[in-house]
């Protein structure tokens, strides 16, 4: 089996042979001959060559046997949920949820009288809260924004005994820091506009499964919320796919570096980062990640009003809502993606006024860190 890096560049190599093109070729088409080709004909979702050829790369990448594309992260992620429980149902979601799959649990769910509830990061919680109805297990991981890492292996061990299928979102790694897959999670997805985009320009989402037997359910579900994803934006995913190993390995080392540095700093009271010994999951993650990411979060000993001057303040770093690209980004979780809960929820999942999520990019990294370090001088 090919290393990661040569996958990346080469993913299906003998079809390239085929065409005798370096690059991919693009299908416009929407409409396919059904008689010779029936996987392309599900009606409703147009998943054309490019989408069946990118879902092949992503299954590839994640050791799966076979993968879908979607429009947007959040089509990918609905779809996988929708695809495994109904009225009645009940549902174990890890505690820690980006904002959308968590506004889609509170809002969403109870429309369809499906129950849920949220685990800590040990998978004496999942076993816990498990219930006759229990049908799926919801997993981030590292999770949004603390870096807090679940077990894998042993939740999936845990979900098999009892037929319940696992998924896990599986952005903040990418598939070259962690393939839960391996750990006998059944399907990841993605919101490749982070790290599988790269470049902050690309939305689109990703699902890939452990087996084929999935794969007719998640077409029908696939096919009724529509979110396919266009052969010319299936192309500059598949460019993108290309420096994925090279984008997030400096990723990794930049992100470590920067930790370490702020973990020294006397103005920052903490340092989130699950490649810092003193994580409280380092453990975990050096045991199912090969990389421990691009994305860390820190507390600056300020005030709001500096918090803000210190962004303000930020030359290279940019205060931006997305992460995963080239470039790197900073935010207050209190203030974007966490504003919507109230201040003693926040408090709750450990998210302070105070508390900034970097995702580092692929610039020089003692670039970086001279612009945090010129920055925080200004406010402390």
């Amino acid at each position: 089996m090919e290393k990661l890096e040569t996958l990346c560049v080469h993913p299906l190599a003998d079809e390239d042979k085929l065409r005798g093109s370096v690059t991919s070729v693009i299908f416009p088409s929407a409409a396919y001959n059904y008689l010779d080709n029936e996987e392309l004909q599900y009606p409703g979702f147009y998943s054309t060559y490019n989408q069946q050829r990118l879902g092949k790369i992503l299954a590839r990448l994640e050791r799966g046997k076979w993968g879908l594309m979607f429009s947007s992260g959040m089509a990918a992620i609905t779809t996988a949920i929708l695809s495994f429980v109904q009225n009645d149902d009940h549902i174990i979601f890890s505690r820690d949820l980006y904002g959308g799959t968590l506004t889609f649990a509170q809002n969403e769910l109870p429309k369809r009288s499906i129950s849920y509830s949220y685990a800590d990061n040990s998978v004496e919680s999942f076993k816990s809260l498990l219930r006759e109805n229990t049908r799926l297990i919801y997993i981030e991981t590292p999770a949004n924004p603390l870096l807090n890492i679940v077990p894998l292996k042993e939740v999936a061990d845990f979900a098999k005994k009892h037929g319940i299928v696992t998924i896990v979102d599986n952005t903040f790694a990418s598939p070259i820091n962690q393939q839960p897959i391996n750990q006998g999670i059944d399907i990841t997805v993605h919101s490749g506009t982070k790290y599988l985009g790269g470049h902050n320009d690309l939305p689109f989402g990703a699902l890939v499964s452990r087996t084929t037997s999935h794969k007719d359910l998640i077409y029908q579900t696939a096919k009724i919320y529509g979110g396919s994803l266009s052969p010319y934006q299936c192309y500059l995913v598949e460019r993108s796919l290309k420096t994925l190993a090279l984008r997030v390995q400096r990723q990794n080392e930049n992100a470590l570096k920067i930790a370490h540095y702020l973990k020294s700093h006397p103005a920052v009271s903490n340092v989130y980062y699950p490649g810092l010994p003193d994580h409280p999951n380092h453990h975990i993650a050096a045991e199912q990640m090969s990389g421990f990411g691009g994305i860390l979060s820190f507390e600056l000993d300020v005030n709001n009003e500096s918090l803000f001057i210190f962004l303000k303040t930020l030359s290279v770093i940019q205060p931006a809502l997305s992460l995963g690209g080239v470039e790197s980004l900073i935010c207050a979780p209190a203030a974007t993606s966490h504003k919507g809960l109230t201040a003693s929820q926040r408090l709750s999942l450990g998210i302070k006024d105070n508390l900034l999520r970097l995702s580092v990019g692929i610039e020089d990294a003692d670039d970086l860190i001279t612009d945090l370090k010129l920055a925080i001088l200004i406010v402390v």
